[in-house]
């Protein structure tokens, strides 16, 4: 267990040790007990975290004002539309600035070739840690959120076959972020993972590269598989959503015409028959209803969605908690 992470910035959690995210979970799941037994753990008593969104969120900015204000701090929410970046207030502003006026900033901006960039231009500038809450590359949060849910429902991560894989969705084209971050960090775990997904749906290389690379240290596996039946057979997880086709193409237009090929990717209780016995159904919500996976599977016995979602708060906390 690491002791002391103050200050660190949370990105990406390939940035972290295996160690250091241990000690996250191992944090998140104390918290986690702490709550339940309605014990106090206001470990971050009279500190602030802004939170500046330039997208909206539920799940997000409901899981960090609520795991801030538990911990004995404020969050203050701030929208990208209401303030003075639109008028001259630069990354350099908002890190030195915020970061003057509060103990950490958390980000969420997910503009494709924008939003990561962005994030750690505000880290360079600010002297508190900076919470990445999604951007076009990353969301580390809800992959570590999603790690604890495996852990508590599944056991030990390197013996499971994980499939993380595209599923229709007729919404707008989503951030390729969720994906990405799964498969970094439960590679790291020596899990077992498949990432399914149509041609036109790659992720970006350099992720894929790094993931093959942790599952090599790990002593897992890594595979891409392009049909989602076969992406299904025998998962321990299933992982299934959408996200655009980025690196086919910028056009939100055209990346939602090259998904109405893919109208057959959809979970239901007969692809989840085909996962193994115990499987259990994930999504980081909100889902499309009956266009990702029908009612039978998110609402049914598979589904540990609203467990994962609560992680969030839990998982959260033990980062803010940690680093603040």
């Amino acid at each position: 267990m690491q002791t002391y992470l103050r200050g660190r910035d949370m990105i990406t959690t390939q940035e972290w040790t295996k160690d250091e995210l241990d000690t996250v979970i191992d944090v998140a799941l104390d918290l986690k007990r702490r709550r339940a037994l309605g014990e106090d753990h206001a470990l971050l008593r009279d500190k602030v975290l802004a939170m500046l969104f330039f997208f909206s969120s539920t799940r997000t900015r409901a899981s960090f004002e609520a795991g801030m204000a538990q911990l004995g701090g404020h969050a203050m929410f701030l929208d990208s539309t209401s303030t003075q970046i639109g008028h001259g207030d630069t990354w350099k502003e908002i890190g030195e600035i915020l970061g003057r006026y509060n103990d950490g900033i958390a980000i969420r901006q997910v503009d494709w070739g924008i939003g990561n960039e962005y994030i750690r231009a505000v880290a360079d500038a600010s002297r508190v840690p900076v919470l990445n809450m999604q951007c076009d590359w990353y969301h580390p949060h809800q992959a570590l959120a999603d790690l604890l849910t495996i852990i508590e429902q599944k056991g030990d991560p390197s013996k499971l076959t994980i499939n993380m894989s595209y599923a229709y969705a007729a919404s707008y084209q989503k951030p390729i972020s969720v994906p990405q971050s799964l498969i970094l960090l439960m590679t790291r775990y020596g899990a077992n993972v498949r990432l399914t997904r149509p041609p036109e749906f790659k992720l970006m290389p350099e992720i894929v590269a790094q993931a093959e690379e942790n599952a090599k240290k790990a002593h897992g596996s890594f595979e891409i598989v392009e049909d989602f039946d076969e992406g299904m057979r025998g998962a321990d997880v299933v992982y299934a959503k959408a996200w655009g086709s980025m690196l086919t193409t910028s056009d939100h237009d055209e990346s939602a015409k090259i998904s109405e090929q893919y109208k057959d990717w959809i979970v239901d209780p007969r692809r989840m028959e085909m996962a193994d016995e115990d499987a259990i159904y994930m999504h980081p919500l909100p889902a499309d209803r009956n266009i990702e996976v029908t009612d039978a599977v998110i609402d049914g016995r598979w589904s540990r969605v609203f467990d994962q979602a609560e992680n969030r708060l839990h998982a959260q906390k033990a980062v803010m908690a940690l680093t603040m």
